[in-house]
C-alpha cells in the first residue's frame, strides 16, 4: 500500500500494524509520501491472525486510538478485537520508499516456545497463545497453560469456562489489576509520582483481591507502575480468572516445566500430572532488538523503528509523531526538495 498521490515514496515502512500506519498517515498528513511493506496478506495481521476470539483491549478507546483518528463515541469503551482490525482497515484506508526506512514489525514478530525435554513425543495437542482461538473441543479434556501474562490468563479462563479441566504455570511473581483500577493510575500518572500512584493502586487491589499470595498468585515488593518502569513488565488485567483460581477451577502451579514423558509433565517442584493439551503463552520475540539495540525511534542513516517502547498503541502513535517530524524537517531543508499534497 501507499500514499502520497503518486508521488514518489520518500519514506520505506516496514510492518502495517497499528506501528506502521500510523508512521504513514503521519508522514501523509505532513505531505511526505510512503510506500508500506507488508509479509502478510492484510493491515494488522496480529489482531487478525494471532489473537484469540475474546480479546478485548485493556485500555479504554481514548487510550487505544492511532494519531488523528479518534474512536467514534458509539465505539465500545473498550474495543474487542474484531473492532480493532476494522479500525485498523479504516485508517489504512484514509492514507493515501526511498531515502527514509521505518521498521514498524513491532515485538510480536517471533513467537517463543520454550525447549522441553520429551515435548515432541507428547501425543496430545501443542500449540502457542499466537494459535489459539478458542475452547471448542476442549471440554472435559486436561489442558495445560504456560506462561500466566495477560494472554496467559485470559486463555486459561477461556478454557474453563469451555469446560476444560485447566492448570496455569505461575511461576514468577505479578500485579493483578482490574481495568478500572489500572485505568485509574494511567490518569493519576499527569498528576502524582509513580511511587503514590502505587500506593493508592495497591489499597485498592487489596480492597478487590485480597491477599492473592494465597491463592499462588504472589505480587512484586514494589508497585505495578515501579515495576512496569523497572522491568518492562505490565500487569495481568483480571477479566474473572482469578475468581477461578480462588473458586479452585483453575489449578495453579507454581513451578517450571521441566520435562514430558508421553503425556505426563513434570515441574521443577517434583510433580507429575497427565494433560491432553499444552498451550504456551509464553510471549514473542523481537528479531529487531537482535541487530538494533537502542530504544530511541531515531536511529542513524535514515533509519527509525516504531513500536518497539513498550507503550502500547498510545507509544506507537508518540513515535509516529515524532518519526513524521523529523523527517518532514529534514526534506525541508534539502534545497529544491518537493513534497507531495496532503491526503486526506
Amino acid at each position: 500500500m501507499a500514499n502520497g498521490g503518486g508521488a514518489p515514496a520518500e519514506v520505506i515502512v516496514v510492518g502495517a500494524g497499528p506501528s506502521g500506519l500510523a508512521v504513514s498517515a503521519c508522514l501523509s498528513l505532513r505531505g511526505v509520501p510512503s510506500l508500506v511493506l507488508e509479509r502478510d496478506d492484510c493491515v494488522g495481521s496480529l489482531w487478525r491472525k494471532r489473537a484469540y476470539d475474546r480479546l478485548t483491549l485493556h485500555l479504554p478507546k481514548e487510550a487505544s486510538a492511532l494519531p488523528h483518528a479518534p474512536h467514534p463515541a458509539t465505539a465500545p469503551a473498550y474495543l474487542p478485537r474484531d473492532d480493532f482490525a476494522r479500525y485498523l482497515d479504516g485508517y489504512a484506508a484514509r492514507g493515501s520508499a526511498g531515502r527514509f526506512l521505518v521498521v514498524a514489525t513491532g515485538t510480536y514478530d517471533e513467537k517463543f516456545v520454550p525447549e522441553v525435554p520429551g515435548l515432541e513425543g507428547f501425543p496430545g495437542k501443542v500449540m502457542h497463545a499466537s494459535e489459539y482461538r478458542s475452547a471448542v473441543g476442549m471440554k472435559g479434556k486436561s489442558v495445560l497453560v504456560v506462561g500466566c501474562g495477560n494472554s496467559g490468563m485470559e486463555i486459561a479462563l477461556d478454557l474453563a469456562e469451555g469446560g476444560a479441566i485447566t492448570s496455569i504455570v505461575v511461576r514468577s511473581e505479578l500485579h493483578i489489576l482490574t481495568k478500572r483500577i489500572l485505568n485509574l493510575g494511567v490518569t493519576l500518572g499527569f498528576y502524582l509520582p509513580i511511587w503514590m500512584i502505587d500506593k493508592v493502586v495497591l489499597l485498592l487491589c487489596y480492597l478487590v483481591f485480597g491477599d492473592t499470595s494465597k491463592h499462588g498468585l504472589r505480587r512484586p515488593a514494589i508497585g505495578p507502575f515501579a515495576w512496569k518502569q523497572q522491568t518492562s513488565t505490565l500487569p495481568v488485567i483480571d477479566v474473572g480468572t482469578y475468581k477461578k483460581i480462588k473458586s479452585g477451577e483453575i489449578q495453579v502451579v507454581p513451578a517450571a516445566m521441566t520435562s514430558v514423558h508421553g503425556n505426563v509433565v513434570e515441574f521443577a517442584d517434583g510433580r507429575r500430572h497427565p494433560f491432553d493439551a499444552i498451550v504456551f503463552a509464553t510471549g514473542y520475540r523481537s528479531g529487531i532488538k537482535r541487530w538494533l539495540q537502542q530504544r530511541s525511534p531515531k536511529a542513524e542513516n535514515g533509519l527509525y523503528y516504531a513500536g518497539l517502547s513498550g507503550r502500547g498503541i498510545f507509544g506507537s502513535g508518540m513515535d509516529a509523531e515524532f518519526i513524521a517530524g523529523d523527517i518532514s524537517k529534514q526534506l525541508q531543508t534539502v534545497p529544491g526538495q518537493a513534497q507531495g499534497n496532503p491526503e486526506h
